[in-house]
């Protein structure tokens, strides 16, 4: 069976969609973009690190805002605009990777996971329940939606560790532990695992996974934090 692939951990001059974008660092690596002031990008507002100062920051709202204040997450984005660079970094060690998407394509992604993305890609959400659940007490978490239905894109995300990638072949299925998991495409459906283990003279335990099956990519983090707000 072949193992995840580790993905790149460092980009120098990468070009996709007209934006040029450069990967740098390996404890806490940054992410710096090239603004031509053809395309614009938008990125969660706690993670700039520097900008050039011809680069124009200004506030873009997100679809569907009023579900989103319901459930406690996000309903703006920061966005960058103009000419020159902008650099961004998580607090947090991990791993930084760009996506490239191609016209129509749709990648789900882990919530707290999104970094950036250029102006084009759609950003919406989806709840799910249950999963959080069974690990914190809570009634599920949410899965980031980017859909580039404009045209090429690109979608910048951080994962805790080393980030890995494994394609599924049709029918193919794989259990990885509901932290562990980063993003997927959208023709990856998942499900939830659960195996009782008898400790014999005890109760017992439940081991959870989540049960991805293929065709399509799945990323996985090699470390995970489970947010308070996964609730």
């Amino acid at each position: 069976m072949q193992r995840p692939v580790l993905l790149k951990t460092s980009v120098v001059d990468e070009t996709f969609a007209g934006v040029t974008y450069h990967i740098d660092g390996e404890l806490v690596p940054s992410l710096t973009v090239d603004l031509s002031g053809e395309q614009s990008i938008y990125f969660e507002h706690h993670i700039l690190l520097w900008k050039h100062p011809e680069v124009v920051i200004s506030i873009r709202a997100m679809k569907g805002a009023l579900k989103r204040m319901i459930a406690g997450i996000q309903i703006f984005v920061t966005q960058a605009s103009g000419r020159g660079q902008i650099a961004f970094s998580r607090d947090g060690a991990g791993h930084v990777f760009g996506m490239h998407l191609a016209q129509g394509q749709e990648m789900h992604v882990r919530e707290h996971q999104f970094l950036a993305a250029t102006g084009n890609v759609e950003y919406t959400f989806e709840r799910v329940k249950g999963i959080s659940n069974m690990l914190l007490g809570g009634t599920g978490f949410f899965i980031d939606k980017f859909h580039a239905a404009k045209g090429e894109g690109i979608l910048w995300l951080h994962g805790y560790g080393n980030v890995f990638e494994r394609v599924l072949a049709p029918g193919e299925q794989i259990d990885v532990e509901p932290g562990g998991w980063l993003y997927k495409d959208l023709s990856v459906k998942m499900d939830t695992n659960i195996q009782r283990l008898s400790t014999g003279l005890f109760a017992g335990v439940n081991l959870v996974t989540n049960r991805f099956t293929g065709p399509g990519r799945l990323g996985l983090q090699s470390m995970y934090v489970h947010m308070a707000t996964e609730q």
